[in-house]
């Protein structure tokens, strides 16, 4: 443990907190990076999950919630952040280097986890933004790909540079040591761009619209179906809302951790 570490360790604020250390961390472009963290031996969650991410402020450690990006097996814990230059957080969050302390919640939780979802066969991650983040958990977990027969990622940002991960995903997560040859089969991404020319433009409804979000490699019929289809929206509260009304108009139930149903978002996010 290196003196910074040991330090930040002896001035916690709360039992609810352990004090960890910055391993990695990269910058996307001017306002988005990542990071992982050291995670602590009885840390323990479901992918998909979110926790408490923070550093000390006056009086009181600034918190906010960051949903897990690495999926539950992981060694490290890592993290999809924006960077705000007025924000409380996240102006000082962006700076860290490697051997900087940070503060990780005790207690991950949340609803983008596969057990909120009822049986199915397809399987639509639809995220904006940072909301790729708990998608990136999941895409990465072998139980995903035994739940689920196909597991379409839908990532929607506004320049092309916000597509963060995309060679990773681009490529079916190959090189990944547990679910390589289940994705190579089952995992598709679809990157799109509203604001810059790209291969695929539009907002998500846009791309359900014209049918282009269920095109190949995808199989199956040209429409969202409750019978096998499930669905996990993260992002922009507008983006939810939106989708969430079409959804249930198409008789889609929400889910829980204590009802499964058909699609969940996360609530802690969306309010």
């Amino acid at each position: 443990m290196s003196d910074r570490i040991a330090e930040a360790a002896k001035l916690a604020p709360s039992a609810s907190l352990t004090v960890e250390e910055v391993r990695s961390v990269r910058h996307w472009n001017e306002h988005l990076f990542s990071f992982t963290i050291t995670r602590p031996p009885s840390f323990r969650f479901r992918s998909g999950e979110f926790v408490m991410i923070g550093l000390p402020g006056e009086g009181r450690p600034l918190l906010r919630a960051y949903s897990i990006a690495s999926p539950a097996y992981a060694d490290e814990l890592e993290f999809l952040s924006i960077k705000v230059p007025d924000g409380p957080l996240t102006s000082r969050l962006q700076k860290i280097q490697p051997g900087d302390p940070v503060y990780l919640g005790r207690k991950p939780t949340g609803t983008l986890v596969a057990d909120a979802l009822l049986p199915g066969q397809r399987l639509f991650l639809l995220s904006t933004g940072t909301g790729l983040a708990p998608f990136l958990s999941l895409a990465r977990d072998p139980d995903i790909y035994e739940r689920f027969s196909q597991i379409q990622l839908v990532h929607c940002v506004r320049q092309v540079s916000d597509l963060a991960f995309r060679d990773e995903l681009e490529s079916q997560l190959a090189g990944d040591p547990l679910v390589q040859d289940q994705a190579l089969l089952q995992f598709h991404y679809l990157p799109t761009v509203t604001r810059e020319p790209f291969r695929t433009t539009g907002r998500i409804d846009a791309l359900i619209e014209d049918g282009s979000l269920f095109g190949h490699p995808l199989t199956g019929p040209a429409a969202f179906d409750p019978a096998t289809d499930r669905i996990m929206m993260c992002g922009s509260m507008a983006m939810i809302r939106d989708l969430e009304a079409r959804f249930e108009e198409l008789g889609f139930k929400e889910g829980s951790n204590a009802s499964p149903g058909d699609f969940v978002i996360e609530r802690a996010f969306v309010g």
